[in-house]
Order: C-alpha cells, then sequence, then structure tokens
C-alpha cells in the first residue's frame, strides 16, 4: 500500500464528520483534468506507512469521528482491507472516494460493512465515457455495476461530477440522468486549473451554467446539488 498524503483534520471531505483524509498512489484512469496527478503512477512517492497513519490516528481518535480514504484510485491498493479494519478498529467509519472501476473490490468492502460511505465520480455521460477518463477500451459495464450496486441501497452514497468547459455539454447531463435514475443523490462540482492538473488548460463554468446542467439532472435524481460554488 502506497499512501502518498496525510491531512490531519478536515471538515470537508466527510460529510458531517470530523475526518481525517488519507491518499492512495496509483490510478487506473487518466483524467486529464486530474487535480491529484502525482499520484497517478506507479513511481508516485510513499511518504507514510500504514502504521504511522495508524498511531497517529489512534492519538486523534478522540478528535476525528471518520477517515476519508481516496486517491489515486483506493481500490486499487493491495492490502486496502486489513487497513480499513485497522482503522474501523480505532472506532473511526469511513468513507471511501473510487472511480467505480472495480465494483467487485467495492462490493467486498461493502458486503463487509467495513465501508460507511461511499463518493463515486461519474467522469462523464457514457457516450463520453472513455474520452473524459483518458483511456481507451474502457469497459463501460464495470462503471454501470458500481452505479447499480450503490442504488441497490447497501451503503449510503453520493455520485459526483467535476464539470470541466471543454469536456462537459447539456446533453452529457441529460443522458447522465437517465443514467443514474432513481439515484438519492448527485453533486456537480466546478472544475479549478492548479499546477497539479494533469493537462492545463481547460476552463470552469459560470455558477448559472452549473445551475442549469443541475436541472437538467433533477428529473431523474432524487436530490442534485452544487458543491462548492458560491450562488
Amino acid at each position: 500500500m502506497k499512501i502518498c498524503g496525510f491531512q490531519k483534520t478536515t471538515l470537508l471531505d466527510f460529510p458531517g464528520h470530523v475526518a481525517a483524509t488519507i491518499f492512495l498512489g496509483s490510478c487506473n484512469f487518466r483524467c486529464p483534468f486530474c487535480h491529484n496527478s502525482e499520484l497517478l503512477g506507479n513511481d508516485a512517492e510513499a511518504l507514510f506507512t500504514p502504521e504511522e497513519i495508524l498511531t497517529v490516528l489512534s492519538r486523534r481518535s478522540g478528535i476525528l469521528e471518520g477517515v476519508c480514504i481516496t486517491g489515486g484510485e483506493p481500490t486499487l491498493s493491495s492490502g486496502l482491507e486489513n487497513f480499513i479494519r485497522e482503522i474501523r478498529s480505532l472506532g473511526l467509519a469511513i468513507k471511501l472516494d473510487t472511480n467505480g472501476y472495480r465494483p467487485r473490490v467495492l462490493e467486498q468492502l461493502c458486503s463487509q460493512n467495513l465501508v460507511d460511505y461511499v463518493a463515486m465520480d461519474i467522469k462523464s455521460s457514457p457516450e463520453n465515457y472513455s474520452m473524459v477518463a483518458g483511456i481507451q477500451n474502457l469497459d463501460i459495464r464495470l462503471i454501470d455495476e458500481s452505479i447499480s450496486f450503490l442504488k441497490s441501497g447497501s451503503v449510503p452514497y453520493e455520485f459526483r461530477t467535476t464539470v470541466v468547459k471543454g469536456l462537459h455539454a447539456d446533453e452529457d447531463f441529460t443522458s447522465i440522468g437517465r443514467w443514474l435514475q432513481g439515484a438519492s443523490r448527485y453533486f456537480l462540482q466546478n472544475y479549478v486549473e492548479s499546477d497539479q492538473v494533469l493537462s492545463p488548460g481547460f476552463g470552469s463554468y459560470s455558477a448559472e451554467e452549473l445551475l442549469s446542467f443541475a436541472d437538467l439532472v433533477r428529473p431523474f435524481v432524487s436530490s442534485v446539488q452544487l458543491r462548492g460554488v458560491d450562488i
């Protein structure tokens, strides 16, 4: 397991919880707008051992309520299940961020009650998924399987899309809405340029444009909201 980053306290990453965030290295996608590009490759540098993280979490267990495990793509990490068990033994809840491309791992973790909340990225409409995820020959059935599993209600969850000018348009959100039909919650968050973006040069949409995208999804999903956007 390659732990490439650690944030001791966050009020944002795990809704309703004072949490810590753990960043795991490597990813099976190459989204051009990714803001954690330094975590993608096999050469991503491990900065902490699991034992070091567990020691810090144990010391802070009276302050923290949960831990967000993100990446990269956490489901690629060997030892993830045992690591989660160790964290849960400290009395901390677990939020897992995932791209949903390893549905078997997701289902296994949830079936053993090791995850309390899942945030799954929806990169784009099925028609444009491969382009936006940055990989050829993407098997959309794996994404669909994770969506269906989460919609079954086995674990609290959210779907979310980072909206990027140059990659997303109205028709994508109409298609996403139909795809996620019956889902409980969906968030749109605006793309923000940074030094860590894999392929710089994309743009952001205005709050009004994001609201119009949200309106396209609302007929299909119970709760559609913007995140991190001033209106």
